[in-house]
């Protein structure tokens, strides 16, 4: 008696796929993330320091991540209120910010003044004038140590400028431009925080892709990396997408969707020598002309729109 063979193991699926915009790549390069994250570490270190001393208490900031996102996914993530302060950075005049929580801010003033850092939890709390110069002093000699943390990176300082509390009302750089944004893990005394550092991505990445040299890989890598790229750009051309075929739309009003009944009629405003909207998700791709092919009905494509980039 034969044993059966062996059934295969099929992997189970622990996430659902999540959509990739090619338009907009969000993934760090691994040699850019590596530089990235070795000065940022550096930034978490001197960050310590500097509050140890100037606290008198031991502080620890540790380095936890670094992501690519957008300028719009960055503040819609932040709590309102928080401290966002604002620092321009030299020579490029774009702006940084420090993220940080408020109630961390009123705990390093506590024990600026000989407290125990007991603080202000108060919510929608705001500092005050006196509060903001103690905690700008404080950070000003914080963002000064950039420029030697990212010494191997590009040349970088940065001044503190101001503060500000609403996310929403932030606008330092365009919603879709994307940012590089480092989290902190920050330790003073008993008290934990998470707090956030956002940089225009292009500062950094335009330093490092500049200061890159010939392409130090050896010939298999090269060539796994072309056959990996042919794959990719095989598989990209084999995904199956929706084509619609749409008029112009219509507007109305709640009440005429509410009311809709059998035998209604709901005017169109597209005019019937107007071609309609071929569209693939939410973008027109071209005009097409109705009309049948047999027994089905078809459009003809008469003209073909500029892909956005």
């Amino acid at each position: 008696m034969t044993p059966h063979a062996p059934q295969p193991v099929r992997r189970l699926r622990t996430a659902e796929p999540e959509p990739y915009d090619f338009r907009r790549p969000l993934t760090l390069a691994r040699e850019h993330a590596r530089h990235l994250e070795m000065a940022f570490q550096r930034v978490a270190r001197q960050f310590a320091t500097q509050l140890t001393a100037r606290l008198r208490v031991i502080s620890q900031v540790t380095f936890e991540d670094l992501e690519l996102r957008t300028y719009d996914e960055y503040t819609g993530g932040l709590p309102t209120p928080t401290a966002m302060v604002l620092c321009t950075l030299e020579p490029s005049r774009q702006t940084a910010v420090l993220q940080i929580p408020v109630g961390a801010a009123l705990v390093w003033i506590d024990y600026l003044f000989g407290g125990d850092g007991r603080g202000d939890e108060r919510e929608g709390r705001e500092l005050t004038e006196m509060e903001w110069t103690l905690v700008r002093e404080l950070l000003q000699h914080a963002v000064s140590d950039l420029e030697y943390s990212f010494a191997g990176i590009t040349s970088l300082s940065a001044t503190v400028r101001s503060v500000q509390y609403n996310p929403q009302f932030v606008q330092v750089v365009a919603a879709q431009e994307t940012v590089l944004v480092a989290v902190f893990l920050l330790r003073v005394g008993e008290r934990e925080d998470r707090i956030s550092f956002m940089v225009p991505s292009d500062l950094l990445l335009g330093a490092l892709r500049s200061s890159e040299g010939a392409d130090a890989r050896s010939d298999e890598e090269r060539r796994a990396a072309e056959a990996a790229h042919d794959d990719l750009e095989r598989a990209v051309q084999d995904v199956p997408v929706d084509v619609a075929v749409q008029f112009q739309p219509v507007t109305v009003h709640p009440r005429d969707v509410v009311n809709l009944a059998v035998g209604d009629v709901l005017p169109l405003s597209h005019p019937s020598t107007q071609p309609l909207d071929v569209v693939v998700d939410g973008i027109v791709l071209a005009r097409a002309a109705a009309g049948s092919h047999g027994s089905r009905l078809a459009c003809q494509v008469v003209t073909v729109e500029e892909i956005p980039a």
